[in-house]
């Protein structure tokens, strides 16, 4: 079969613009340059998807640093997507070599706090002597939180593949398979699909396993009458999906349906509260709320949702304890979940474009819950 999305078909991303958009960031928060050492932030401001590699940016000019790995790679995808760096490719020492050259005249340089480990960190301040090296945390990541059009329409193809995906493997979970068979041949259909990779671990979890919110699939046998939560995504060009539907091989047994039917009131009412301007605590305040009213709240143990793009889980978050408001372009899911111990859980998530209108719904699965 072939693949359901063909890259060259989704509208283009804007690669090229993100380093214009970076400079202006670090002015604002006053970084004459940085030095870029996440993989994921790499990424979105070059086009380049090697496993390896760093990005030196200042004013007027910027360096890729990469090993011998993906000489021509780098070179290729850089220029693919219109991003003019100069590129180094070396050996780790002549790496660093390079950078150290490259930033000749700096007085500070800002490292990515949250991807710079402390023994890396020292290396640094040892190489680049005379210059001082500051934290600078989530400044690519901000920019990252509004998606282009491409970046939105990589995410959907995601989402459709794992929604067909699931209509094709269902009724699997009638046969009496285990929860690890169903979650690989769920993989597997992504896979042929067009997906490059699962966005994640598949979380099966079915009976008493369905209340623990992050399962791992067991070789646990799925029976009639128990909840079963599948919560997975599939990968495209780099971009995620993550969607959860809570099933069931007939009628819920038990009071196991009132649940089900809570869980998926507090989702619809969470999705109706996403729009433009929305702050992520209030979202998560209007799931939690509508569990609560029914009987569940104390059994909703986890955040509303996060956001989505080149990592699973990435700003805006949905939460709690978020101070993040929701700009129209994020791409953001909504979970809710209820569990109950040793009896059952249920949790049903879609991703959704964020918009001055309220939530575009990416993920289309019916959340109708029997088999």
């Amino acid at each position: 079969m072939s693949p359901m999305v063909e890259i060259e078909s989704l509208a283009p991303m804007d690669v090229a613009g993100r380093l214009g958009r970076l400079r202006g960031a670090m002015a604002a928060a006053g970084h004459e340059a940085l030095l870029v050492t996440s993989l994921e932030n790499l990424r979105y401001l070059t086009g380049f998807t090697g496993s390896a590699g760093m990005l030196l940016v200042r004013e007027g000019a910027a360096l890729v640093c990469t090993d011998g790995r993906y000489r021509d790679q780098a070179a290729e995808q850089m220029a693919a997507a219109g991003v003019e760096a100069a590129l180094v490719v070396d050996r780790p020492a002549g790496q660093l070599e390079a950078l150290v050259k490259a930033s000749a005249g700096l007085g500070r340089l800002a490292l990515e706090a949250a991807h710079v480990a402390w023994a890396r960190a020292r290396q640094l301040d040892e190489a680049f002597a005379g210059i001082e090296l500051v934290a600078s945390t989530g400044l690519v990541e901000q920019l990252r939180v509004v998606k282009d059009e491409g970046e939105v329409a990589r995410i959907e193809a995601a989402c459709q593949i794992a929604d067909v995906a699931l209509a094709q493997t269902k009724e699997l979970l009638a046969s009496g398979c285990s929860e690890a068979a169903f979650a690989a041949e769920l993989d597997h259909e992504m896979r042929r699909r067009g997906a490059s990779a699962p966005s994640f671990e598949t979380i099966v979890a079915s009976g008493p396993n369905s209340a623990l919110p992050h399962a791992r699939p067991s070789e646990r046998t799925i029976a009639p009458g128990e909840l079963v939560v599948i919560d997975f995504g599939a990968t495209v060009d780099g971009y995620h999906s993550d969607m959860t539907r809570t099933l069931c091989v007939g009628e819920p047994s038990g009071d196991l349906a009132m649940l089900v039917e809570a869980v998926l009131a507090a989702q619809r009412a969470g999705v109706r509260a996403v729009t433009a301007g929305a702050p992520g605590v209030e979202v998560d305040r209007v799931c939690r709320e509508s569990l609560t009213e029914a009987g569940y709240g104390e059994a909703f143990s986890h955040s509303t949702g996060h956001g989505v793009g080149l990592q699973i889980h990435e700003a805006p978050v949905v939460s709690q304890e978020s101070t993040d408001i929701l700009p129209a372009g994020s791409v953001v899911t909504v979970e809710p979940g209820a569990y109950l111990h040793e009896r059952g859980g249920a949790r049903i998530e879609d991703t959704v474009v964020v918009t001055d209108r309220g939530a575009r719904i990416l993920t289309k699965s019916t959340k109708d819950y029997t088999l």
